[in-house]
């Protein structure tokens, strides 16, 4: 996907937890929310040009003309709004801790988006024939599908994150009078 995130994916990123301080397991985990927030936000790009390129084929379906674009864009509320979802079905929630994203792994993956689906081919959407349509949802998919993959991955790798610091806290190798200022 990224090189970052083939680092933050591959099992060796996990050895020797128990090594390792406090301050770089927190830190290995904020990294790895960060990288989280870019997979989620790109995540939300790709499922609005699918709910784009969806509302499309059901206005063409329910009988509008192609090339009607003051047609799509009056249907673009309700198209875009929350849980529209034509192709897929919502995805997980995963409350974050922080919103930050990271500026250069979101920089690359809306690249590799742009590559996917170029926005000036969506903009004119209406003009494009049933099969590019069906094209631009298969590959939008795809990477969906990718992103999802790998943004799975980094909820394991959280998770495991998290729980070496909890067990620490657990088995006394850690407390929170180590996270008070003196």
């Amino acid at each position: 996907m990224t090189p970052e995130l083939d680092v933050v994916t591959d099992a060796a990123f996990l050895d020797d937890l128990a090594g390792r301080d406090m301050d770089e397991l927190r830190a290995l985990r904020t990294r790895c929310q960060a990288l989280e927030n870019s997979l989620s936000y790109v995540r939300r790009l790709i499922q609005g040009r699918l709910d784009i390129a969806g509302g499309e084929v059901q206005r063409r379906t329910e009988g509008g003309e192609g090339g009607d674009t003051p047609e799509l864009i009056g249907l673009l509320p309700d198209i875009l709004s929350e849980g529209s979802r034509t192709f897929g079905g919502p995805g997980a929630v995963r409350p974050p801790q922080s919103m930050e994203p990271d500026v250069e792994v979101t920089r690359q993956l809306e690249a590799r988006l742009d590559a996917t689906v170029d926005p000036d081919e969506l903009a004119r959407v209406t003009e494009l024939t049933d099969g590019q349509l069906r094209d631009i949802i298969v590959a939008l998919n795809s990477l969906e599908d990718d992103v999802s993959v790998t943004r799975r991955r980094i909820h394991d790798v959280i998770d495991t994150l998290q729980g070496e610091v909890t067990r620490r806290y657990r088995t006394g190798e850690a407390s929170v009078e180590g996270l008070l200022p003196s």
